[in-house]
């Protein structure tokens, strides 16, 4: 009940982006906005398209579905629905579905008075979607250089990428990606731990509080981060995953072409070794 009571606060017409009081309302615990419904629109389309593809394919095993780019001899023009231009279609409309629920959420933080953390820690992944099929294609000259949407043709692609660049994993932005990736995942793992053990003490002791959390990782390795920056370094740590991810893809072809052991030729001819 408190939690309806507060809701009755921010539950009110204004906040909206564009579109002024249309579409501002509620439905049961969902804001619509005008956001939203370009969200349902946009998805609703590009799911449609895609199930059209598949169709069109005679394939409805979910595993194997496969809407590929166009030819790279398209370049960077439109191709035909049947030869890749579903796949045009449906990544705009990814794109609208992706940036209108960015948008829907600064709305619902201009309600509530909040800062815009959710929406930029969110456009952070969508800029990386959007570097694999708009940025790396465009400076490769080609829509054929994105990723196809399917389960396994997309598995397929990165294993096909990782190959042609020879050992991906020796790409430094990867390095710095990966390593960002499982910091996050150690670092919020410890952090939910750490609240649940607080939360759930044994039967008939009482729920710990701040201070024992604190005071357990002093104890363990000398230093709490506290509970406002657990947060604050689970967010820069999942930003960075996501930035260097988008990195590490958009240097592959665009800017070398090589295969990446090569490229730390520079660390064994340096004068140290020599």
């Amino acid at each position: 009940m408190a939690m309806l009571s507060f809701e009755q606060k921010y539950r009110v017409r204004g906040g909206t982006l564009i579109g002024g009081d249309l579409f501002d309302f509620w439905v049961g615990p969902f804001y619509v906005g005008f956001f939203g419904v370009t969200t349902i629109l946009f998805s609703v389309l590009g799911t449609a398209l895609i199930i059209y593809g598949a169709a069109l394919q005679g394939v409805w095993n979910p595993w194997t579905i496969n809407i590929a780019p166009p030819d790279l001899k398209y370049g960077l023009g439109l191709a035909p629905l049947q030869e890749g231009g579903i796949w045009q279609v449906v990544t705009v409309c990814a794109l609208g579905a992706f940036v209108s629920w960015a948008l829907r959420q600064a709305e619902i933080s201009r309600k509530l008075g909040m800062g815009y953390h959710i929406p930029f820690a969110y456009g952070m992944a969508v800029f990386a979607y959007f570097t694999l099929v708009v940025i790396r294609p465009v400076l490769m000259g080609a829509w054929g250089h994105g990723f196809p949407y399917g389960i396994l043709s997309h598995l397929d692609w990165v294993s096909n990428v990782g190959y042609q660049y020879l050992h991906f994993h020796y790409n430094p932005a990867h390095m710095l990606a990966v390593s960002f990736f499982f910091t996050t995942v150690l670092a919020l793992s410890l952090h939910g731990s750490l609240v649940l053990s607080a939360l759930n003490p044994p039967k008939g002791e009482p729920v710990k509080t701040a201070e024992h959390e604190n005071t357990f990782y002093r104890d363990i390795i000398g230093y709490s981060i506290g509970t406002l920056g657990i947060h604050r370094l689970g967010l820069f740590l999942a930003l960075n995953a996501g930035f260097w991810s988008a990195v590490c893809i958009v240097l592959s072809g665009p800017f070398w072409t090589r295969g990446w052991p090569e490229w730390w030729s520079w660390w064994l001819n340096l004068p140290i070794w020599r």
